[in-house]
C-alpha cells in the first residue's frame, strides 16, 4: 500500500509540469458558468492584418449570414491590403451578407488598398479620426537579381513554351514586351478596383483622380472624397450597427476561449508582415 502511495507521489513528481499546463488549459477554456441564456444578436468580424486568404474570414461572413440569430454585423478593419484574389472574395461575401442584414464597415486603423477593397459593400463606413483609407492602386513588382547571379556563379537553365511565360521573373532584366504584358495586367485590376468602388460607394468614375490613384488620406479627408460615411470611435460604429439593425437588446457574439487566444498569438505575427510577397503577383 505504502509502495503505491509512493510510486504516486513519484509519479506526480516526475509529471508535474505536464499536469500544471494541463490544469491551465482547463480553467482557460472551459465553458463559463454566466454563459447568457438568450443567443447573441450582433456579431463582429475582424479583418487584421495582411490578406493573404480569405477561407476563414469568408467562412465567419458566411456563417453570419446564414445565423439568424445574428441581426448585424461590424466589420472591423486594420489591414494594408495583399493579394487580388482574396481581396475580392471578401468584398464580394460581405455584399451578399450586406443584402441579408445591415453591415457597418469600421477603419479601426488602417483600411488601405484590399482592405478597402474588401469593405465597400458595407451599407456604412465609419474610420476612426487617427485611421489611414484608401490607396486605391495596384502593384506587381520583382526583383532583378542577375548580377548577384553572376557574382556567385549561378546560371540559370530554362526551359519553356510560350512568349510571356517568364514575364516577372527575378533572373534578369524584364524585356520590354514582359513589361507590357505585366503592366496590362495591373492595370485592368485597377480599372476593376476603380470600378467596383466607384459602383459600391456611387462615385464618379470619370471624377477617380479625385479618390482614387493610390491617394491616401486621413478619416477626414477620406469623407471629404467619398470613401467613407463617419468620422466616428468604435462605439460609433456598433451603436450605427445597433440602429441599422433595430436592435433593443444588444448581445454581442463572442469567440470561444480557444479561438481568443489563438488569434491572440498571431495577430503580433501579422501586423510584422506589411511588405511581404511570394512569387510575383499583384497586390492592392
Amino acid at each position: 500500500m505504502f509502495k503505491k502511495f509512493s510510486d504516486t507521489l513519484k509519479w506526480i513528481g516526475d509529471h508535474f509540469k505536464g499536469l500544471l499546463f494541463l490544469l491551465i488549459l482547463i480553467l482557460v477554456f472551459m465553458p463559463s458558468a454566466e454563459a447568457p441564456l438568450k443567443k447573441p444578436n450582433l456579431q463582429e468580424i475582424k479583418l487584421f492584418g495582411p490578406i493573404m486568404s480569405s477561407e476563414k474570414i469568408v467562412k465567419q461572413i458566411n456563417a453570419a449570414a446564414k445565423d439568424n440569430a445574428i441581426k448585424g454585423v461590424l466589420f472591423n478593419v486594420n489591414s494594408p491590403g495583399g493579394a487580388v484574389p482574396p481581396s475580392i472574395e471578401i468584398s464580394y461575401a460581405i455584399r451578399n451578407l450586406q443584402k441579408k442584414k445591415p453591415v457597418i464597415a469600421y477603419a479601426s486603423g488602417i483600411m488601405a488598398s484590399g482592405s478597402y477593397y474588401a469593405s465597400i459593400y458595407a451599407q456604412k463606413i465609419i474610420a476612426n479620426p487617427g485611421a489611414i483609407v484608401g490607396s486605391i492602386g495596384v502593384i506587381m513588382e520583382s526583383a532583378d537579381i542577375k548580377q548577384l547571379l553572376d557574382k556567385i556563379g549561378v546560371q540559370p537553365q530554362i526551359v519553356k513554351e510560350g512568349k510571356y511565360k517568364e514575364a516577372g521573373t527575378f533572373t534578369r532584366k524584364w524585356t520590354p514586351y514582359e513589361r507590357a504584358e505585366l503592366e496590362r495586367v495591373t492595370k485592368d485590376t485597377y480599372t476593376l478596383f476603380v470600378s467596383d468602388v466607384a459602383k459600391a460607394r456611387h462615385l464618379d468614375i470619370n471624377a477617380s483622380d479625385s479618390y482614387a490613384n493610390a491617394h491616401i488620406f486621413l478619416a477626414s479627408r477620406a469623407k471629404n472624397v467619398g470613401l467613407i460615411d463617419t468620422v466616428g470611435t468604435k462605439s460609433d460604429a456598433e451603436s450605427t450597427l445597433i440602429k441599422a439593425a433595430h436592435v433593443k437588446h444588444p448581445r454581442w457574439k463572442k469567440k470561444d476561449k480557444l479561438e481568443s487566444f489563438v488569434e491572440k498569438l498571431t495577430s503580433k505575427a501579422l501586423f510584422q508582415l506589411q511588405s511581404y510577397f511570394y512569387g510575383l503577383k499583384a497586390e492592392l
